[in-house]
């Protein structure tokens, strides 16, 4: 999943931070319609304790989340739990196991789309309801290097300008191979593919000066509703 390295600083007033926070209020009217006797389980894949804290959605006895990672972190309220898994590879959960999953700028970070398949085929597969967002590929500025166009560029001249330039919040990679590795990692969806990997997903968009920043599919069928 993602590399840590190119996450952005918190910063409260940024762009995308608002962004962030719109698209959670919408989430969280969706999440409150879901009918369960017990709290929901939530699976968030990639999901971060600092996120949560940042929404203001941490301490309550109407959910449960598992936060999905590479490596297992900590968490600080005894709602949550912080699990080390692989996105394309959910077989330790049954079917419907979870409420919802939810998934935040992370499907775009699997390095191939047979990965984006498989994420979203078990998203779809241990999840009642999902949420799952990612940038847009044709959104001009692309949203990782902050560089105009960058992904429209060969993948050599993307592995110079990451080895060569600190690009947005990216310090140069520091070697070829990490540059590599950092350009291969990132594959962005156009709003069609992410219609392909969840046929059964409504979608939300977000728009940037008439522009669709980034997308999100969603399911919340009526059976589950209350």
């Amino acid at each position: 999943m993602k590399d840590n390295s190119m996450f952005r600083p918190y910063n409260p007033n940024s762009i995308n931070q608002k962004f962030r926070e719109k698209r959670f209020k919408f989430f969280k009217f969706l999440m409150d319609q879901v009918a369960s006797d017990e709290p929901l389980k939530i699976l968030d894949v990639g999901g971060t304790m600092s996120y949560w804290e940042r929404m203001n959605l941490t301490e309550s006895e109407n959910f449960h989340v598992t936060l999905l990672n590479l490596k297992a972190g900590k968490v600080k309220y005894s709602n949550f739990i912080s699990i080390a898994g692989d996105a394309t590879n959910l077989s330790q959960y049954p079917d419907n196991y979870f409420d919802i999953v939810y998934s935040n700028s992370v499907i775009e970070h699997l390095f191939s789309k047979d990965n984006q398949k498989k994420m979203a085929d078990e998203v779809r597969r241990v999840g009642k309801c999902y949420f799952i967002q990612t940038p847009n590929y044709f959104f001009p500025v692309e949203p990782h290097w902050l560089f105009p166009c960058f992904q429209y560029l060969p993948f050599e001249a993307r592995v110079f300008l990451d080895k060569n330039f600190t690009l947005g919040p990216n310090k140069k990679s520091v070697t070829r191979e990490k540059a590599i590795e950092r350009v291969s990692e990132v594959k962005l969806l156009t709003e069609r593919q992410m219609k392909q990997f969840f046929p059964d997903g409504e979608v939300y968009r977000e728009y940037f000066m008439g522009l669709v920043k980034s997308v999100t599919l969603y399911r919340f069928p009526a059976t589950y509703l209350k």
